[in-house]
């Protein structure tokens, strides 16, 4: 796959630069305005993601727990608005309530991939058998540590698999949060759509795909190394 994506990038520049681009081509078809636009996207995504980490895991943990099994439901259709709502009108509602920038962006990404993590989070955890669970206590472990020793590690596998999702979700949603002023990938597609260069909006389109892929090869590899040896 890097070889892959490195060729289909290699191939674009090459074209790239046998065009004759125009002015405004030339512009937003230059090597600084499209690195500066992909590291925008990168942080997007990298940010909203590690803030979809930090609040859909413990709550998935957190409403797996007996205690808080009553309030599981009303949880997850909290969580399901942000999934439920399209994406450009939640990030339009962030804009509204909040401001124009990052951070009403990042907001958005988040409430609409946490729910992803979230039910992954849950069902890995519910999907480990209560024999092993219940041995574990006989044994004399405590929750805490049965949470923290088996049935974690047992989940594993599951929960990586949402946050891959929650990755790739958030690279290509993350081309709107040109809208809020966040910059990013969007900026060249909407650059190319309003001042009718489909060229741009070509190239545009093109990195943002190659960035999925990378990014999603590059969360698979990490899911392979955080996976538990004997899963």
């Amino acid at each position: 796959m890097p070889i892959v994506l490195g060729l289909a990038l290699g191939a674009l520049l090459i074209w790239l630069d046998g065009r004759d681009l125009d002015s405004i081509e030339q512009r937003r078809l230059n090597y600084d305005f499209l690195v500066n636009a992909t590291r925008q996207h990168v942080e997007l995504t990298a940010v909203s993601t590690a803030l979809v980490l930090l609040i859909a895991v413990p709550t998935g943990i957190a409403m797996t727990r007996p205690l808080l099994s009553r309030i599981t439901s009303p949880l997850i259709t909290v969580f399901n608005i942000g999934q439920a709502t399209p994406s450009i009108g939640l990030l339009a509602l962030f804009i509204i309530l909040w401001a124009i920038g990052f951070w009403p962006a990042v907001a958005a990404l988040v409430a609409y991939s946490s729910l992803i993590v979230l039910r992954n989070t849950m069902v890995g955890l519910q999907q480990v058998d209560a024999t092993v669970t219940e041995s574990a206590q006989g044994m004399g472990l405590s929750r805490l540590q049965v949470l923290t020793r088996i049935e974690l590690p047992l989940a594993v596998p599951v929960i990586l698999a949402g946050v891959r999702t929650a990755l790739v979700i958030n690279v290509g949603t993350a081309t709107l949060a040109v809208f809020a002023g966040a910059g990013g990938l969007g900026t060249v597609i909407n650059a190319g759509l309003v001042s009718g260069r489909p060229l741009i909006t070509f190239v545009g389109a093109v990195l943002t795909a190659i960035l999925a892929l990378a990014v999603d090869y590059t969360a698979g590899v990490i899911e392979d190394v955080l996976r538990p040896r004997g899963l």
